[in-house]
């Protein structure tokens, strides 16, 4: 067969399963830190499992009914999460290669935060395809943990909360803006109560 054809016939048959993997990234499986942290979290849920997992969601309950919705527009659900009793004992050279396939054509960083005081990094990014999102990537990591999370489909900015602590899906640590959310303010200090007045001396 002639080379040129057979290329050809190559990228057709390839084409599909290329526009499948739009908005997901190839995610380590990390199977040493399992080993090595105190609580890990592994979701693999592809669009067949998704559909799977949206039956248990309750449909009369108006926030499971709203995360249903979402699922419905999903073709996958990745997340990785590990929490360490020492601080980096996760190999950052990992975390690393998967922010290098977040400089590929489509991928845009919406999101980047970072506290020198808490040690904290938190980076969003969102792949476009023509004018619409389909893929959604965060990347958080601090001393005694990280976590990576990857949904792919149609994205709703305002309605991706309804994902939070369901479907095994952490708190996204974004609101509708796209921005990263707030850390809380602490609670302000008590005012020092005055000390007491002194006694009046007694006269002799």
């Amino acid at each position: 067969m002639n080379p040129r054809i057979l290329m050809a016939l190559t990228l057709l048959m390839a084409g599909p399963a290329f526009a499948q993997t739009h908005g997901q990234l190839k995610l380590p499986e990390f199977a040493s830190l399992a080993d090595k942290a105190s609580e890990s979290v592994t979701v693999t849920l592809d669009q067949k499992l998704l559909g799977f997992a949206a039956g248990f969601l309750d449909s009369s309950d108006p926030d499971e009914a709203a995360a249903k919705q979402m699922v419905a527009s999903l073709t996958g659900i990745y997340v990785r999460k590990y929490t360490f009793d020492t601080d980096y004992a996760y190999p950052k050279a990992d975390i690393d290669g998967v922010r290098r396939q977040l400089s590929a054509p489509g991928w845009s960083q919406i999101v980047q935060a970072r506290s020198h005081k808490e040690q904290t990094d938190v980076d969003v990014y969102m792949f476009i395809d023509g004018d619409k999102a389909k893929g959604l990537a965060i990347i958080s990591s601090e001393p005694r943990e990280f976590a990576i999370v990857n949904i792919v489909g149609s994205i709703n900015l305002e309605q991706l909360h309804t994902l939070e602590g369901r479907l095994g899906v952490p708190d996204l640590q974004i609101d509708t803006d796209g921005k990263a959310a707030a850390a809380p303010k602490p609670a302000p200090k008590a005012a020092p109560k005055p000390a007491p007045a002194p006694a009046p001396e007694k006269k002799p």
